[in-house]
């Protein structure tokens, strides 16, 4: 059984955010206990497992668990499938995964890099929840949610930086992920950081699907559909967007770090 570590949203080995891509055989593709077990012992965000799809509308039926639980929706994991079967040869230049949240396809950008059509999570008004500034380390200026997440905008770039969090105070809150945001620096429209203690993740180096909520709530403030971020995390890495009616691209680059076996 092929199993990939690949860093994605990077053009840089060594950055971005590392996934597990997991090509089981016949006998453990239908065993998420076996999957969750591998995803644990990768120990990445997200590990994704890839078996060939009997679908008419997919190539590749595509889940998704982290270090503690599956999850409906991954972008770093699901670019780096996708930079797996084109790198590998078993894809072309367009594939198609179905998934728990719908099918998602992934196109080969000829000027490098890959774009993934994604879901739109769109902002809905949501109370902030009790104690947050204190929690976060720092003080809020507005909240929304989507998709399960928390979205906490913050006054700058610095304060996002600066962002210290009560992770067990974090993990309390009713929500996958709390994804701190900022108007950008330096030519990047918005920047942001992504803590899902909840699902057994601290903090996520770059995060594909918090962008699906961050790319609608962004493109009304700067007025404009397509969008350059920047996740801050100690890794970092570099997300584009465009908001695509009920639909968000994700575009970004990934690299091949690690090509193995997995022996049970």
């Amino acid at each position: 059984m092929r199993i990939y570590v690949v860093d994605a949203f990077t053009d840089t080995a060594f950055s971005g955010n590392p996934a597990g891509v997991c090509l089981p055989d016949a006998a453990h593709a239908a065993d998420a206990a076996w999957m969750q077990s591998v995803a644990a012992e990768m120990r990445h965000a997200e590990t994704a497992f890839l078996v060939p799809s009997t679908r008419d509308d997919a190539d590749w039926d595509l889940r998704w668990f982290t270090p503690a639980v599956e999850v409906d929706l991954c972008g770093h994991a699901t670019l780096a499938s996708a930079h797996v079967l084109f790198t590998e040869g078993l894809a072309g230049v367009d594939v198609r995964f179905a998934t728990r949240s719908g099918v998602l396809s992934a196109r080969r950008l000829p000027e490098g890099g890959i774009v993934l059509d994604f879901p739109m999570l769109p902002p809905q008004q949501v109370p902030e929840p009790a104690g947050l500034p204190e929690i976060l380390g720092v003080p809020v200026a507005a909240v929304a949610g989507g998709g399960g997440d928390l979205l906490v905008e913050l006054k700058s770039a610095d304060a996002v930086r600066g962002v210290a969090p009560d992770l067990d105070a974090l993990a309390r809150l009713p929500y996958r992920c709390v994804v701190v945001t900022a108007p950008g620096e330096g030519g990047t429209d918005f920047v942001s950081r992504v803590f899902a203690p909840a699902v057994g993740i601290p903090e996520d180096p770059v995060t594909g699907s918090a962008h699906c909520l961050l790319a609608p709530y962004w493109a009304p403030r700067v007025g404009r559909t397509r969008l350059t971020a920047r996740q801050l995390s100690e890794r970092g890495g570099a997300v584009g967007v465009e908001v695509l009616g009920e639909r968000v691209a994700l575009v970004g680059d990934a690299v091949l770090v690690l090509r193995g076996e997995l022996a049970v």
